[in-house]
């Protein structure tokens, strides 16, 4: 076929085990190409620490690309699919070739720039790069996507056929034409934010060979005795590929595939806590794919949870809790030392990730969105899949999530995932020399260990912001009046005199607060809806058109708060006697976490960031894969209700279930039908 191909890189900034690239060099000569779009991700525009990693990650890739024969087109938009067609023209391609993402935002914005190439008569190709399976191929008994983690995670262990083996790179490309098409210079960065990012390079080193020596690193490291210290918050005990896997610079599928190498090694040498540890680092691998697999079958798992009477919950609206938890002034030493470090790092343990969000939804009873949000501004390994399970999980919103009333006391947690303090210490001088009896809850310590210490409890290290007794029975009076609106919602369902759980149309979700730059853009993402329903080659898209909605009601919140962020200063607006107001909202928010062995965890994938994000590179068809994609049917959701009940755990999700079997009338999915309706 005369013509280049054009290659468009998103979440995929590696030349190893990409399909998308393989292709491309198989069909001739090759114009590799960025958009860097920010503006069309609304809310989550990429925060500081992220929009440095992929200006890293970005020069690594053009390095590689350069050293096979050709280099990196970055081009500035606000609309990728008007500037895809722009490229087409000026290089004369006649394929593009990509691989997918499955967050709704990019789900439909693909939709369209096939649409759109497709009808210019160019040949667009999507293939399969970040996951072991894909979504539309896991399916129960009935045909049905999973309702909880632990039956999806068992249909991807017993699939007939394993993941493809990783490809190799090219041996080289053949360069396209690109003189008509120059990059332009991206600014990911602006003056006040390199002094902060400077100091980022220090500890990390983005780039999909740094990724592939991590990887090497944790394998033939950590990752035998990954069972017995996964859990130890202030030590190199996990994979630190978290944010490597998020932007694609090492595939999933060469993770599962080297660490299978080593399960089969282990288990002929009898060696059962290196299986173990296996076990649970695939299962952190499989969260990941749980995540992109939810957000494929919900798309606006991010936004509401999952669970519809939850929609019920009257979240606390107190932006000097909120101030008071980012700066890690809440007075409970693990979770200002978590916050601290996240601030100064852009980087959280899964476990701590699990201690300040459980803290910010069941203590301080915050709207879950606004943590989610802030952990996609700070860390590293933002990820929205990832977050929203995690968010969700915590919060008690999935169906095998956490039970809602259940509260984590960060005292004993502390004890738990810090013993010796020395966490706390390292990120608190304050409390450094508070003997390690005391420095978990320093408000019971003698006044004369305080003096020796050199604290004064309400002045350099605050007094605990809510005890966590009030916040037991503040939260059981939430979940009352949860119930009791739950209950007056089915009765006039069952009356024919409301819609159902489903519908939100009625409520105005909290507006983030104004004091942390989280502007929101409220103008809907897609000017340009797909079309009608037609099958592509290798991808299932969505079919309904108001996927990607960014919620106008957001903007109706009552908060104002004109006090600027400056992380050294106590919130002075924070009344530690005071209880905060509740507004009742119809949308329930949690936090997301994921929890990440690795290094970065928290936009927080279950169990995933830190052990391990990856991201898989083949195509793949609804049957067997192939490498230069197959026909896949167009995603179109069942017609079940998905009214399952579920069950949740904190050792990971679907391993308990009191609180939904004490409630299983109320845990209802919400009818993806109406999520176009209360976007």
């Amino acid at each position: 076929m005369s013509g280049c191909s054009i290659v468009w890189f998103r979440r995929d900034l590696r030349v190893e085990d990409n399909p998308a690239l393989a292709a491309g060099v198989r069909a001739g000569s090759v114009v590799a190409v960025f958009i860097w779009a920010p503006e069309e991700e609304g809310t989550f525009y990429p925060g500081r620490v992220s929009r440095w990693w992929l200006k890293q990650s970005l020069a690594h890739l053009d390095s590689s690309l350069r050293s096979l024969g050709t280099c990196l087109i970055t081009k500035r938009s606000t609309d990728s699919v008007s500037s895809l067609l722009e490229l087409v023209k000026s290089t004369g391609a006649t394929q593009l070739f990509f691989n997918h993402l499955y967050d709704p935002i990019s789900l439909v914005r693909d939709h369209r720039a096939k649409e759109v190439l497709t009808a210019q008569g160019i040949n667009v190709r999507s293939f399969n790069a970040d996951l072991l399976y894909e979504p539309w191929e896991v399916n129960d008994d009935q045909g049905h996507p999973f309702r909880i983690f632990a039956g999806f995670w068992e249909k991807c262990l017993s699939m007939p056929y394993d993941p493809e083996a990783p490809l190799l790179p090219p041996k080289r490309i053949i360069s396209g034409d690109a003189s008509r098409c120059p990059s332009e210079a991206l600014a990911f960065e602006d003056e006040s934010e390199k002094g902060s990012n400077a100091l980022l390079a220090r500890a990390w080193s983005p780039g999909w060979s740094s990724a592939d020596k991590a990887l090497t690193t944790f394998i033939n490291g950590p990752l035998i005795e990954y069972s017995k210290n996964r859990r130890k918050a202030d030590s190199a005990t996990t994979s630190f590929l978290s944010p490597h896997l998020h932007f694609g610079e090492v595939s999933v599928r060469k993770v599962f595939h080297l660490v299978r190498i080593k399960q089969v090694l282990w288990a002929n040498e009898g060696n059962k806590a290196g299986e173990e540890s296996v076990n649970l680092f695939l299962k952190s691998i499989g969260l990941r794919e749980y995540s992109r697999y939810l957000s494929f079958n919900h798309p606006y798992s991010h936004e509401r949870p999952l669970l519809g009477h939850l929609k019920y919950f009257p979240w606390v609206v107190d932006e000097g809790y909120f101030k008071a938890w980012r700066q890690g002034r809440t007075g409970y030493p693990l979770v200002d030392a978590g916050m601290r470090e996240l601030w100064a790092t852009g980087w959280l343990h899964d476990r701590i990730r699990v201690v300040v969000s459980s803290f910010f939804v069941k203590v301080l009873q915050l709207p879950w969105r606004w943590g989610m949000k802030y952990f996609w501004d700070t860390l590293l390994d933002a990820d929205l899949e990832s977050d929203a399970l995690g968010w969700q999980y915590i919060s008690g919103t999935l169906p095998d999530g956490r039970e809602f009333d259940r509260i984590d006391n960060p005292q004993f947690e502390g004890y738990k995932f810090d013993p010796n303090g020395e966490y706390v210490r390292r990120w608190l001088p304050e409390l450094a020399r508070l003997p390690t009896e005391w420095i978990h809850h320093p408000w019971n310590a003698p006044e004369s260990v305080l003096q020796a210490a050199g604290i004064e409890l309400g002045s350099n290290y605050p007094l605990p912001i809510v005890s966590i007794d009030a916040a037991k029975v503040r939260l059981q009076d939430a979940l009352s009046i949860l119930w009791q609106h739950e209950a007056t919602s089915r009765a006039a369902i069952e009356n024919g005199t409301e819609e159902g759980l489903g519908d939100s149309s009625e409520s105005a979700p909290i507006a983030f607060p104004q004091d942390i730059q989280m502007e929101e853009n409220h103008e809907t993402m897609q000017n340009n809806p797909p079309g009608p329903v037609r099958r592509y080659e290798d991808q299932m898209v969505p079919s309904i058109t108001s996927l990607v909605r960014v919620d106008d009601d957001e903007t109706s919140s009552g908060i104002h708060n004109s006090v600027g962020d400056t992380r050294a200063e106590v919130p002075a607006n924070v009344n530690l006697n005071e209880e905060p107001r509740r507004d009742t909202l119809t949308e329930g928010v949690f936090q997301e976490l994921r929890p990440n062995n690795t290094r970065p965890m928290y936009g927080f994938s279950l169990g995933l960031h830190n052990e391990v994000e990856e991201s898989t590179a083949e195509s793949s068809s609804t049957s067997r894969r192939e490498r230069d994609g197959g026909v896949v049917p167009v995603w179109s959701p069942s017609a079940s209700t998905y009214s399952d009940q579920i069950v949740g755990d904190e050792s990971g999700i679907g391993n308990g279930s009191a609180f939904l079997q004490r409630h299983p009338q109320s845990h209802q999915i919400i009818n993806w039908r109406r999520l176009s309706q209360t976007g």
